[in-house]
């Protein structure tokens, strides 16, 4: 009889990491999204220099959270307070497990005082699921999964389209799609705006650090906003540039966001061995992979809280959340935190060079996306002691250089540097990973987020204040 849920999935194969570090999933794919639409230099440069457009509809889960009891009910399932969450605004929602580790992060948004919109990866949608089965919350939910990875030919249907238009002359198409000049709307929040003849939500934001509006409607409307978008460009002058999976999965590199957490759902009895019993065999974390240098048998290395994301500084600590104890506990521990790692030059180039060798070469490294599994951890070291992980990688050709997003022991400082360990001690069963060897990658400790324009022009967000 084959596995029907999380937990017969664990017991088939020994452990989580032996299942997770021999996942068949492949590489990661951002779904629908071309590729590239110009190439991915020229689409990196543009979000820097013009401005882009992202088709964000198709990668990340929605759900729909309504009820009497719908602010409540969140406000218990996530870290964050919701005493400042009023209408037509947004928040990065968290959810951490009793034990105080990440499970997540949504962004979520308030379209009235008994509906929110939860956007983002999966882990987080299925454990509000979860939250909402066990217990007796008066609340609705409707969940649009993400669109397949792999549709071979199938339509795809979403509930929403959603667009991001930013960069240094996105002001210039909003005036001009909205008619005239567009609402002064702060940082996270939403007001209505004029995209021709629809009038749509739009949310404050900036993926890259420059200026930026999310904007949102039914799928139907997807072919008319976007081609009004691009219209609207080309009649103020503006050269928008369309921005392929290939080099949106690396704008967060300068942003300093790291994005796919292992969710810490693995270990632990209780409401966590009742959530592995509900997950489905087929759920990502039934199905995800790990990769990189960090091989332990002990799933819990690879578990992040939220002081070291930087999320700390909005913790609800006057509400009553799962995980509050933990994290009490948690918050005057020397926690790590979360750093850019730049990648030197010439190791990196050692790297690349041995794929045009005889031999077993190193690990393959991918332009501009090295990751090779759905969560990444690779061995950082400070001379041969442990310093930390690095867990997201990419090439920015705005900043010419590789890098990465990781966390480090509270002692290391921005300067230093670190040897980082590429490539998996062993082979495994990924289908993402050739027979390679290690390298040992030199790398300097920076700031995040990286980008200067991103560190000077974010609104004050977990992004400027990641040592908190």
């Amino acid at each position: 009889m084959s596995a029907h849920n999380l937990s017969a999935v664990l017991k088939a194969h020994g452990n989580a990491v032996k299942l997770l570090r021999n996942s068949k999933i492949g590489m990661y794919v951002y779904p629908v999204v071309a590729a590239e639409f110009s190439n991915w230099r020229n689409e990196q440069v543009a979000w820097r220099k013009s401005a882009v457009l992202f088709d964000q509809t198709h990668h990340m889960d929605e759900l729909i959270v309504e009820g009497p009891d719908a602010a409540a009910f969140l406000e218990h399932v996530g870290i964050n307070s919701f005493a400042n969450f009023d209408l037509n605004r947004a928040k990065h929602f968290v959810p951490v497990t009793p034990a105080g580790f990440v499970i997540g992060d949504m962004i979520i948004f308030r379209e009235r005082e008994d509906k929110f919109v939860l956007v983002g990866r999966a882990p987080t949608a299925n454990w509000v699921k979860f939250q909402a089965a066990i217990g007796k919350w008066k609340v609705r939910l409707t969940h649009d999964p993400r669109s397949d990875s792999r549709p071979d030919g199938k339509a795809i249907y979403r509930t929403h389209y959603r667009f991001q238009i930013q960069g240094p002359e996105a002001n210039k198409i909003f005036d001009k799609i909205n008619g005239g000049p567009v609402p002064d709307i702060k940082f996270f929040h939403v007001d209505w705006i004029k995209i021709g003849s629809r009038r749509v939500q739009a949310l404050r934001h900036g993926m890259a650090g420059a200026p930026g509006l999310e904007v949102w409607g039914p799928y139907a409307d997807k072919h008319y906003i976007q081609t009004t978008i691009l219209q609207a460009a080309r009649d103020v002058g503006v050269d928008l540039a369309l921005v392929g999976s290939r080099a949106y999965s690396t704008n967060t590199l300068e942003s300093g966001w790291i994005p796919s957490p292992l969710p810490a759902i693995y270990t632990g009895g209780g409401m966590l061995q009742e959530y592995r019993d509900w997950l489905g065999a087929d759920s990502y974390e039934a199905i995800g992979s790990i990769g990189g240098s960090l091989a332990t048998d002990n799933i819990e290395d690879y578990y992040v809280n939220p002081f070291e994301l930087g999320y700390g500084f909005y913790i609800g600590w006057k509400t009553d959340f799962i995980g509050k104890d933990a994290l009490t506990k948690m918050k005057d521990q020397k926690n790590r935190k979360k750093v850019t790692l730049e990648w030197n030059r010439d190791d990196l180039l050692k790297v690349v060079a041995s794929s045009f060798e005889e031999g077993v070469p190193y690990k393959w490294i991918d332009f501009p996306q090295p990751n090779y599994a759905s969560t990444n951890a690779d061995v950082l070291l400070n001379g041969k002691k442990p310093a930390g992980i690095s867990m997201f990688n990419g090439y920015s050709f705005n900043e010419r250089c590789m890098l990465s997003l990781g966390v480090v022991n509270d002692d290391v400082q921005i300067g230093d540097q670190l040897t980082l360990i590429w490539g998996e001690p062993e082979q495994t069963g990924k289908t993402s990973t050739e027979p390679h060897r290690q390298a040992e990658i030199r790398v300097r400790v920076s700031p995040t987020p990286y980008a200067r324009e991103a560190r000077e022009h974010y609104a004050d967000s977990w992004r400027t204040k990641s040592g908190a």
